[in-house]
């Protein structure tokens, strides 16, 4: 069955938290569009520095989401911080929820689902870094390598990729949560 998901990145996302997933959906024959508010490409932050520049495949304000059957936030420090401010960011993620499609966020990518307003009463877990920041959101907050709460998949740093690779490929598989 073929599905299609948005990845939605900016500037300065944690690279091996958009390469693994991409990598790992693409293996299921699935269609990935890296989404973002830049045209063209967007540069990774690779742990201590910039890391390589990846190729824009739809730029945010000329994409619907409706067009997606799930949606991928990768963390890194500066990119949930520039998309949780952009409006048509907010927007784009609040879809995914109203429409109950899977949504996976790893790292400092939660921080987008605060500005969102969808975490409150749900079961996350993120670096630890933001975990005040969702609990004050109305999170409930576990330190879990991987936590499924009604098609919403959180991990919290890149070591924890093999098991938010696996739950993003089942909550995707399962589609639509009612």
């Amino acid at each position: 069955m073929d599905k299609k998901i948005a990845i939605l990145a900016t500037h300065g996302f944690e690279e091996s938290e958009l390469k693994s997933p991409k990598e790992t959906l693409e293996q299921q024959g699935w269609t990935v569009h890296i989404v973002s508010p830049e045209a063209e490409e967007i540069k990774a932050w690779a742990k201590t520095n910039w890391g390589q520049a990846y190729k824009v495949d739809k730029v945010l304000s000329q994409t619907r989401p409706s067009d997606y059957d799930a949606l991928v936030l990768p963390g890194g420090v500066i990119n949930p911080d520039q998309l949780r401010t952009n409006r048509d960011a907010i927007a784009f993620v609040k879809h995914f929820f109203d429409e109950h499609k899977p949504v996976g966020a790893i790292c400092h990518g939660p921080q987008v689902l605060i500005n969102a307003e969808v975490v409150n009463g749900r079961t996350l877990t993120s670096v630890e870094a933001i975990k005040m920041d969702l609990k004050n959101a109305g999170a409930r907050w576990v330190d879990e390598e991987v936590v499924v709460d009604n098609g919403l998949v959180t991990s919290r740093t890149p070591k924890d990729l093999p098991a938010f690779n696996k739950k993003m490929v089942e909550e995707i598989r399962e589609g639509v949560h009612a």
